[in-house]
Order: C-alpha cells, then structure tokens, then sequence
C-alpha cells in the first residue's frame, strides 16, 4: 500500500466547515514532475470557489484545493535536471496544496528568493505568476504609464502595487476602508479610493483616466472600468466576485481603441506557466532578493484549521496573504 500523508479535502460543496482533514496517499513523481514535501500553503480565492462548487479543477489534477506553497523536494521525476532532492522551493500547484506533500511540473518551481521564509515564500506563486502576466505580459504595463488595481489591500493588490511602482508606473488603488488604504498607499499607491465614500471613475477622470486597470470585481464595474481608461488603454480582467455578465456600450472601445482581455491561470498549459515561471526568475525574483518587493503577510493557520483560514479570507478583514502551515 502506498503511505499515506495528512490532507484537507472538501467534502462537499459549501460554506468552509465542509474543509475536513482527511488522509490520502503521498503522491508519485511523473516524468517532468516533482513531490514537494510542503511546510506552507498559499489560500487564495479561487480555493474558495473550488470550494464552493464553482471552480472545478482540471480533469486530471489533485481534487484537494491549493495553488501554492513552498517547501523540500522529496522525489524527482524521469527528465528532471534542474531540481534535486533536498532544495527547498515555493511551486505553482495544479491543485493539491492543502496537503503534506504535493506533485507538479518541475518548470513550475522558483527557488526560495534569499532572504525570505518558506512561509513567506508560499504566498509568491499564485500571486505573482498571475500579476505579472496579466499587468505586464497581458495588459503591457509600460514605464511612466498610469495603473489602476481594484482591491488593493488583497494579496493580488498588493502584489500588483509592489510590482507597478517597482517597474515606474503612476499607481492607483480602491480599498474599502482606511486601514487598508493606508497599506497600499505605504506599498507605493499614489492615490488610493476608498470605494465606500468615493467613485472611482470620478476620482480618476480629472487624469484623463488610466492606462491599465487590473480588475477582480466584474459586474458593473466592467463598464465603469471603461469609463475610466485614458485612450488606448487596457481593461485586464482575472475574476468576477460581482457576476461576469454587464451591459457595455462597445462603441467607446471603437473610438478611443480601448482593449478589454483577462485571462486565468489555472487552465493554461503546462509550457505557458513554465515561461511565466522563467519570466518572474528573470525579472521579479532578483528584487525580492534585494528586498525591493516583498509579500504582505496577513496571517497563518495550521493545516487543520483551513476553514477558519477561509472565513478569514471571505471576511474580506485581510491585508494581504493568509497561509496554512502544514
């Protein structure tokens, strides 16, 4: 019989006390993969949808949630070459994270970034291949251009601060409450709107609008988002926590050369995360080392508990990242 390791498993689709700690047997190596032995888990919203019966995983993937996380090899696959038993990594996950150990494709492992933790290091995959691609490979985020992120305070808001001001944008943030302005304006927002007492759009028109917006809400947002796009600008959209359906005059994106895209992670192929991966090594990796960038830690929950780390997460209370310590 195979060994088994410790896991958290949804048992049925629901609020997060249908999370239970089940056992499952310790995954294998396939060519091209790696088994990491976790010591932290990323939670991040899409977690939540899967659980909720509204992201299902791939066909073919780990039915456990987790996205992310970091900790030691302990397997290598047929074909791996650039990874040995023994280092210690943080991975893009297909699924399966909410475990003690995890399979994935080699190419989709970082190493741990010097100076940072392993739980640290857990919140940087899901966060930042998405950021990244979607702000500066999708939405083409220039030097000197100006950027709009909707919830600024969650762990990709805080994260496409970070990286927009790093790389020379005008950055721009909507938070819902003080507190959580104050941390994004301390990340390198310029100019954050409390969307609780102000409209963005008109906050945003006396600039003459922005050139990229990164958007998780959806709904009616979508067409104030256009509204608030200078010309030639670009609508990147990754999420829909208001609804994905709204009602867009078009016409503007004609005369002002407007893009609407998005994009999610999860579905694209196995080679399109590996060059994603081999981007942020390149060109993100060296300013966590430094300490230029650094991931906002909200707060960690044992594995057991992953429930209450999902209550935390829907409280919409969080500054940042929550982790699960395996």
């Amino acid at each position: 019989m195979m060994p088994n390791m410790t896991a958290v498993e949804i048992t049925a689709p629901g609020a997060p006390d249908v999370l239970q700690v089940t056992q499952r047997p310790i995954p294998t190596a396939a060519s091209g993969e790696v088994v990491i032995k976790l010591a932290y888990a990323g939670v991040n919203r899409p977690d939540a949808l899967q659980r909720a019966g509204l992201y299902n995983p791939p066909i073919g993937t780990s039915d456990l949630p987790g996205l992310e996380g970091a900790g030691v090899i302990s397997e290598v696959g047929a074909g791996v070459t650039e990874w040995a038993v023994g280092d210690e990594v943080c991975a893009l996950l297909p699924g399966g994270g909410y475990a003690q150990y995890v399979a994935t494709c080699a190419t989709h492992c970082l190493p741990i970034p010097q100076g940072l933790t392993l739980n640290q290091a857990a919140c940087l995959p899901e966060t930042y291949f998405t950021v990244y691609s979607n702000v500066f490979q999708r939405g083409g985020l220039q030097v000197g251009e100006t950027f709009l992120v909707h919830g600024g305070s969650s762990g990709i808001g805080t994260t496409a601060i970070q990286l927009a001001h790093l790389f020379g944008a005008r950055v721009f943030a909507t938070a819902g409450s003080e507190k959580k302005c104050q941390a994004c304006k301390d990340l390198g927002a310029e100019r954050v709107i409390n969307y609780r007492n102000e409209v963005f759009e008109d906050v945003l028109k006396p600039c003459g609008g922005v050139d990229v917006i990164l958007d998780m809400v959806g709904g009616d947002y979508i067409q104030r988002n256009l509204k608030s796009l200078a010309d030639d600008g670009r609508l990147v959209q990754i999420a829909f926590l208001q609804g994905p359906k709204a009602t867009l005059n078009l016409v503007q994106m004609m005369t002002r050369r407007l893009t609407l895209t998005g994009s999610t992670l999860r579905p694209q192929s196995d080679l399109a995360k590996a060059k994603i991966a081999a981007a942020l090594l390149k060109h993100v990796w060296p300013h966590l080392a430094s300490g230029r960038i650094m991931p906002v830690m909200d707060s960690e929950f044992p594995l057991a508990e992953a429930a209450r780390a999902h209550e935390r997460m829907e409280s919409s209370q969080h500054i940042g990242k929550i982790v699960l310590k395996i």
